[in-house]
């Protein structure tokens, strides 16, 4: 068991004949069951043709129906991004795994709110962020896959770097990970913090989470909350931006303190106070996680 994604997965990439969406079909391809699991590609301009074997479609609609793809990855330039989104939203994909970083906010903030209103269950990562993985069966995404090992905890966070730097850390002490999801650090992005801890608690093959977040915005504490009377297995958390100075920008656009909200003190704080054990050296996530086991 694992969340979102497994070995039967259906693929198709959009932004596939682009070098970002070349390359990372490629090494996910190489992955685990990858051979089976990418099976189709979209360009407007390009149906008919074929990436290394992998079918070219004018639509993902078109592909959904010619290969029977449930999830989506993209690697569209920005400016077609949240459009690309949009077409897998309307396919009534399962997933959408949104990789581009860049994309407007005022192009987000317009797909979410279409998603809402009309009620759609695509499931929606990212954008702006690394993908998902479950080891051994399926990455999609640009994580490096040879860190990852099957196992049976489970990794959510914000920033790219630092979902390696867990994982690297737990399979170094020998804990594999169930499935490790990047949300992305986009002010307007799809799953949160809460909404990946409700899966991982309910996988009864997720023993413990470790939950990774930065500076900026509420989610944390939103998810930590819900954590405090709802999540049946241990928590380990690590806030980045400590030192971060308020009102400047840190890296991803989502991460920036306003108002004296959104600080990493605050964050650690509120998790603390909900039973979540932190950590303010990210050198020490994998240590900690094993503490609590």
């Amino acid at each position: 068991m694992s969340i979102l994604i497994d070995k039967d997965t259906r693929v198709v990439t959009q932004g596939i004949t682009g070098k970002t969406g070349q390359f990372h079909t490629r090494m996910c391809r190489e992955y685990a069951n990858g051979r089976n699991c990418f099976v189709a590609g979209v360009h407007p301009k390009k149906a008919g043709e074929d990436f290394e074997g992998i079918p070219i479609f004018a639509t993902v609609k078109d592909a959904k129906a010619k290969t029977g793809a449930t999830v989506s990855v993209i690697y569209v330039p920005p400016a077609g991004a949240a459009g690309a989104i949009w077409e897998a939203v309307e396919a009534d994909l399962d997933l959408v795994i949104c990789i581009t970083e860049g994309i407007p906010v005022r192009d987000m903030i317009e797909v979410r709110d279409r998603m809402r209103k009309q009620k759609r269950r695509t499931v929606l990562v990212g954008p702006n962020c690394p993908g998902v993985i479950t080891p051994d069966e399926i990455k999609i995404g640009i994580m490096p896959g040879h860190i990852h090992k099957k196992g049976r905890i489970g990794v959510v966070s914000r920033s790219g770097t630092l979902t390696y730097e867990a994982v690297g850390q737990l399979t170094e002490i020998g804990l594999g990970q169930s499935s490790a999801v990047g949300i992305g650090g986009d002010p307007v992005n799809g799953m949160k913090h809460i909404d990946v801890l409700k899966l991982f608690n309910d996988d009864p093959e997720t023993d413990a989470v470790v939950m990774i977040g930065e500076i900026g915005g509420s989610d944390e504490e939103t998810a930590a909350l819900w954590a405090k009377d709802n999540m049946k297995k241990p928590v380990v958390g690590f806030i980045a931006g400590v030192t971060a100075p308020p009102g400047k920008r840190m890296g991803h656009a989502g991460a920036i303190i306003s108002g004296g909200q959104g600080t990493a003190q605050e964050k650690l704080a509120v998790m603390e106070s909900c039973g979540i054990k932190v950590t303010k050296n990210p050198a020490e996530m994998g240590k900690l996680l094993k503490s609590v086991l």
